[in-house]
């Protein structure tokens, strides 16, 4: 046997256990919003250590949690050294997710396996990858015994909102400096570039008054659906911006949460909406808000006795790749095409990520780990997310792979 199909043995042999471990991640919720999400670490950290596996609990502090709208956050730190010399590899994983909706026909909690599937939200993205990634880094100390460089597992558990304290906490207190990186996937592709995102809150101000007398009001709601309108108008003409990144297409908006007035004998006298505007990598993320607000503010302008404010409430810078990434791109490719039997592609996608911010620190990165063919496969942030448990085995071969090409 080879050392590469010796790592796949091991993974073979301790697979059961891989998938033990991953239901009971799904059973600790990590819905984002609310955000506290501290729970899941520690209950990680225990599980880590019935392994024999260490993990460091970096407690963000409350006000910063909280000034980031979630509740409280333990990023964990798993650090293995294995000698002087070679690259220090950072394996980065999101434990937050978005609750689970409605519409299951499976415990979102339970870490059900039916049909060679394991359920429950975040199963695919992207605690999978918390599985894939331990027992990737577990098999190559096993089989190939490297003696330069280190590995970090990162957990964290701000994605959802942003990543500001989560990976970017630690960047930011220099409790992490990788000289490459890989971030949990969602797909059989290699991920190198990724779109950025702004979302913004626009509150319409208008004027209250009783549905009788409607006349003496003015309505907050009939003015944001004029400001909307001018929105969608404005979502039609994205689609002639292209990106030149494969697997992105063109810029995008949309409108996902809208809330205002008091009863229905009411002429509403405030309305909010919250937007989200994907921006393809080669757009300029300052002037992509400036040419929004002002959009919003000439629709306002029309509409007399109104006014609006606009808060932002995200912004996510696009990834673009690095030319550091390849030896990344390079064994993820080789070894895929082994372990899935077909080319796996190197493109972008049009989700954003947490990868953004170790690119803009210059550490070269890529998304890969455990998905379906494709993200839509996977229902994640939909009802009934699952994982295939056969994609599961197949990803943290390549993954345990790869590293051992890339510290030897």
């Amino acid at each position: 046997m080879t050392t590469h199909t010796q790592l796949d043995a091991w993974i073979d042999a301790h697979f059961d256990e891989q998938v033990r471990f991953l239901q009971e991640l799904i059973r600790v919720p990590t819905d984002t919003p609310p955000g506290n999400n501290a729970p899941h670490a520690e209950r990680t950290a225990e599980l880590l250590q019935a392994m024999g596996i260490e993990a460091e609990k970096h407690l963000v502090p409350a006000a910063e949690v909280q000034a980031a709208g979630l509740q409280s956050i333990t990023n964990l730190i798993v650090r293995h050294r294995y000698g002087a010399g070679g690259k220090t590899i950072a394996l980065n994983v999101h434990g937050d997710v978005v609750p689970p909706g409605e519409g299951w026909t499976h415990d979102p909690y339970g870490g059900e396996i039916a049909d060679g599937k394991v359920y429950g939200r975040a199963s695919a993205v992207s605690k999978g990858d918390f599985s894939t990634f331990t027992f990737a880094m577990r098999a190559l100390e096993a089989v190939c015994k490297p003696n330069k460089g280190s590995i970090e597992l990162l957990f964290t558990y701000d994605e959802e909102f942003g990543g500001e304290v989560g990976p970017a906490w630690l960047l930011k207190h220099n409790l992490t400096k990788p000289d490459l990186m890989i971030a949990a996937g969602f797909s059989y592709q290699v991920i190198t570039a990724h779109n950025g995102c702004l979302q913004l809150e626009v509150t319409v101000h208008g004027q209250m008054a009783h549905a009788a007398i409607p006349e003496s009001g003015v309505d907050a709601l009939q003015a944001a659906v004029q400001i909307l309108n001018a929105l969608y108008t404005q979502n039609t003409l994205y689609k002639a911006i292209r990106s030149k990144v494969p697997g992105i297409n063109h810029p995008y908006l949309n409108v996902g949460l809208i809330s205002g007035g008091t009863n229905t004998n009411v002429v509403p006298g405030t309305v909010s909406f919250k937007l989200d505007r994907r921006m393809i990598p080669e757009e300029n993320a300052t002037e992509v808000e400036a040419t929004l607000r002002q959009l919003i503010l000439d629709a306002a302008a029309k509409l007399p006795g109104i006014t609006v404010d606009v808060k932002r409430m995200l912004l996510a810078h696009a990834m673009q790749p690095l030319p550091g990434n390849q030896p990344l791109v390079d064994a993820i490719q080789k070894h895929g095409k082994t372990i899935f039997g077909e080319d796996i592609p190197a493109m972008g996608t049009p989700l954003y990520t947490d990868v953004r911010l170790f690119a803009q620190r210059g550490i070269p990165g890529v998304i890969y780990g455990a998905g379906p063919r494709t993200v839509l496969e996977s229902h994640a942030k939909r009802a009934d997310e699952r994982l295939d448990l056969q994609d599961l085995r197949r990803a943290t071969q390549v993954i345990a792979r790869s590293l051992c090409d890339l510290l030897s």
